[in-house]
């Protein structure tokens, strides 16, 4: 099989039209059809069906678009491997961070990481832990640094911290007023993360778990930096991290519940076939060894 083949197909497979594909490459649809035609020979099998006007792959094609992208992760890699190699600790690399995380543990590891490696870029990119464990799978990120992923085949994670997610309110808020259950939460609305977040999941779970009903999510947020100004200014109940409460930049407190105290493990996160340049190695060591700062708290 031809490399470029392979690569004209991954365009083909994600339009899903000679036509498309062939505006986007440049080059004739007669000529798409033949790197088909080559693909399809050389494998014994077909890779697309038609699909009205269209096509779709077929799952022979679905494999091959699968392999062809981690091929080009790799040799995309391999490039950069080489460029290291030969500027040493410099280069650029991508970090995926939760807000939390960014904003109490990052600082310790950039302060370490710019004194040691002064020419190196980073691209820093703060989401919640279902997107940024996207952007690792798909090659967008070297590294990510959030909850621990279990059980996946592709990831590597080791723990590297601990954090409790809890409910929180404004410090006014009448849930404080008398003695409260898990069923009094749900008097209340809420501001939560989208519920493919683990910690949304983790809490719609366990009301359910008690026979109760889900809470009632007013607000969806994927950026939890403006949530305590928000819970400090409207009746809604928040889950978050303690941690949050560390800075005191909000007048919020606790809601204080055993049954909605969320232990969550953090950990450092890469491809199980990635290539960690040597700035990314660097990098996982320093935030191995500043976990501790974040257990301090």
């Amino acid at each position: 099989m031809d490399f470029r083949d392979l690569k004209y197909f991954e365009v083909i497979a994600a339009e899903g039209n000679l036509g498309r594909a062939a505006e986007r490459l440049h080059r004739t649809q007669p000529a798409l059809t033949k790197c088909i035609d080559r693909l399809e020979e050389s494998l014994g099998a077909r890779l697309f069906e038609k699909d009205g006007r269209g096509m779709r792959l077929t799952a022979a094609g679905q494999v091959l678009v699968k392999r062809t992208r981690q091929m080009g992760l790799m040799v995309e890699e391999t490039a950069r491997e080489m460029q290291d190699y030969a500027g040493g600790l410099r280069g650029n690399v991508r970090i995926g961070c939760l807000p939390t995380l960014a904003e109490h543990l990052m600082p310790h590891v950039f302060e370490r990481l710019l004194a040691e490696a002064p020419a190196i870029t980073v691209n820093l990119h703060v989401a919640m832990n279902d997107q940024l464990l996207t952007g690792l799978r798909e090659g967008e990120l070297d590294l990510v640094v959030g909850p621990v992923v279990d059980s996946d085949p592709d990831i590597a994670c080791e723990q590297i911290a601990e954090d409790m997610v809890v409910v929180m309110a404004s410090e006014n808020h009448p849930i404080f007023d008398t003695s409260r259950t898990l069923a009094d939460l749900l008097d209340y609305k809420w501001m939560l993360p989208a519920r493919t977040v683990a910690s949304r999941q983790w809490l719609d779970q366990t009301f359910e778990r008690h026979g109760l009903p889900r809470p009632q999510a007013q607000i969806e947020s994927n950026v939890l930096n403006t949530i305590l100004p928000i819970l400090e200014k409207t009746s809604l109940l928040g889950f978050v991290t303690r941690y949050n409460l560390v800075t005191r930049r909000a007048r919020v407190r606790e809601v204080v519940l055993e049954e909605t105290q969320f232990k969550r493990r953090l950990g450092l996160t890469y491809r199980n076939s990635a290539y960690l340049s040597p700035v990314a190695s660097r990098i996982a060591d320093i935030l191995r060894a500043s976990g501790q700062v974040l257990l301090e708290f």
